[in-house]
């Protein structure tokens, strides 16, 4: 059967309009044209089409999202882990929200807090000599996470302190970010990637900031802060000691973190 637009609007509840739109964005492209008026003509397959875009807009699938679908979509077989992989974006958001509304929730609740949190005592310090089994990327800062779970599933027991990052870029990046995960070890150990290293001593100045990852930029500006009123020259790699912070299995309360910043001195 063929179909006239404004019939194939009735049949889909869809309005002209939309359906207009569905053409012109290569979604629902009718499957003739009247060659002297130029209407556009649907046929069944096209309803078909119609039914399964209608479905994936109610499920808040992207005009961008569904072309895909459809320029690989073969049966009602494969729409299941299209769902699916729809169903991990959704999670991944309501994720990054809920985290969200716990910053809020703080912000909100703790006000007093969060100016004492900006307070910083700065000391110039050396640290020791050390080894390290570490493994150094690229990428952004939430990365390291997996990360260490690799080192620590190698290190075991051999711990012997706090976890640190070094950061060898001066700037904040999003992504492409230099950064060595380090954890201190009694003694060599072997792991995929992981290096094993003696990282010499160094003299900073260091401080120490309570509370959530994402307000670490406070205690930097302290740093930055100290060292110009001092004429104090800073080199990289800078370095975040993880002195209480989340577990490999639970994150913890944010406000308890500890993490001591430092700056290598010249």
């Amino acid at each position: 059967m063929i179909y006239k637009i404004g019939e194939f609007s009735r049949m889909t509840n869809l309005t002209v309009k939309t359906l207009r739109y569905y053409d012109e964005a290569g979604i629902l492209t009718p499957s003739s044209r009247d060659e002297e008026s130029g209407y556009r003509l649907y046929d069944s397959e096209d309803y078909q089409k119609a039914e399964l875009v209608i479905l994936l807009r109610r499920l808040n699938f992207s005009i961008s999202e569904i072309r895909d679908v459809l320029e690989n979509f073969q049966d009602k077989s494969d729409l299941r882990y299209y769902l699916g992989e729809k169903k991990m974006q959704i999670s991944k958001r309501l994720s990054h929200y809920k985290e969200l509304m716990r910053t809020i929730d703080a912000y909100i609740s703790q006000p007093e807090q969060e100016e004492k949190s900006m307070q910083y005592e700065i000391e110039t310090k050396t640290y020791e000599p050390m080894l390290v089994a570490s493994i150094r990327f690229r990428g952004s800062y939430e990365d390291t996470g997996k990360y260490y779970g690799k080192i620590f599933s190698a290190v075991k027991s051999k711990a012997a302190g706090a976890p640190f990052n070094r950061y060898y870029d001066c700037d904040y990046k999003e992504e492409n970010a230099d950064i060595e995960a380090c954890v201190p070890v009694k003694e060599p150990v072997q792991g995929e990637g992981i290096e094993i290293k003696h990282l010499p001593a160094i003299k900073a100045i260091a401080t120490t900031h309570k509370g959530p990852y994402d307000s670490l930029g406070a205690a930097y500006k302290a740093l930055t802060d100290y060292a110009t009123k001092n004429n104090i020259k800073c080199k990289i790699p800078s370095r975040e000691t993880y002195l209480k912070g989340p577990s490999l299995i639970f994150k913890g309360n944010p406000n308890n973190y500890l993490t001591e910043i430092a700056f290598e001195i010249e």
